[in-house]
């Protein structure tokens, strides 16, 4: 007799290969475009060290 016949498995997630995929593109771009990307963070970087952070109460 089968059991569970309605229960819905989620994929396994495979985060080696996630891993190694961001890798292999981040070795596929040119010198260019990872000085665009740094250049990028080091912006949001300086944003994000100026930032005042304020908290609220939730009423």
């Amino acid at each position: 007799m089968k059991k569970n016949i309605n229960i819905v498995e989620e994929p396994v997630a495979d985060y080696k290969k996630a891993e190694e995929d961001l890798l292999k593109k981040g070795l596929s771009s040119n010198y260019t475009e990872r000085f665009h990307t740094m250049a990028r963070l080091m912006k949001l970087n300086m944003i994000l060290k100026s930032a005042k952070i304020t908290h609220k109460k939730i009423e």
